[in-house]
């Protein structure tokens, strides 16, 4: 039987939903774990409906958090298996969490962190009808190694949102190195894509990066960005 995700929410600010933000979280954590982002940008986007979905399977390495696919690092293919396996689920929820608020594709904001940013890059691109923006902290743009990896990427692509890719100076989990690496096969792809450095902050958000992201979202909802 398919696995339905589901996860906590956060109802919009001025009480009636016109756009769906969903939180995608990393590996080992769950929604909970996303969901304040949400409070912290209510004010900047009263009509946004909130939801951080939790992924769908345990986690052998936390086992209280959950992962959208395994990490054993013993393949480098690993996470481009890992977010096509695990696209399909997440396909279903967010069309599901539009028809519940009924909301049209174009409504919706992928925010992921992490392996959560690796989903929202892989499936946001995939969309046939482009989300209004995605944003990524401390992920990477999963395509497979080479020149024929990167082209086949491309081919795959059905929708260019505008994307903000966000990451700390001193990550030591996904070095920083992996922003710019993503910025540059995001912009060869034709995707319009903005970043954010955050001076002396490892793997997680800071303030600085948090306030980018609600500012780069608040543009896209009002079709400024």
């Amino acid at each position: 039987m398919a696995v339905a995700l589901d996860g906590p929410r956060l109802n919009a600010h001025s009480g009636k939903a016109r756009q769906l933000v969903v939180f995608l979280h990393g590996y080992g954590a769950d929604g909970n774990d996303l969901i304040a982002l949400g409070r912290e940008w209510q004010a900047l986007l009263p009509d946004a409906a909130f939801v951080s979905p939790h992924a769908p399977e345990p986690c052998a390495g936390a086992p209280m958090g959950r992962q959208w696919f395994e990490l054993t690092f013993r393949s480098p293919d690993e996470r481009r298996r890992g977010v096509t396996k695990a696209a399909p689920v997440l396909e279903a929820f967010l069309d599901a969490e539009l028809g519940r608020h009924g909301l049209p594709p174009e409504s919706l904001a992928l925010v992921g962190f992490s392996q959560g940013t690796m989903m929202a890059l892989h499936v946001g691109l995939r969309r046939a009808k482009a989300p209004a923006a995605i944003v990524g902290y401390s992920g990477i743009y999963v395509v497979p190694e080479g020149p024929e990896g990167q082209r086949r990427a491309e081919s795959e692509i059905r929708s260019r949102p505008p994307v903000l890719l966000v990451h700390g100076d001193r990550d030591e989990l996904i070095p920083a190195q992996a922003l710019f690496v993503s910025a540059q096969a995001l912009s060869a792809a034709g995707i319009p894509v903005e970043w954010h450095l955050s001076q002396g902050i490892g793997h997680g958000i800071d303030g600085e990066g948090l306030r980018h992201g609600g500012l780069f979202l608040a543009r896209a909802f009002s079709g400024r960005g």
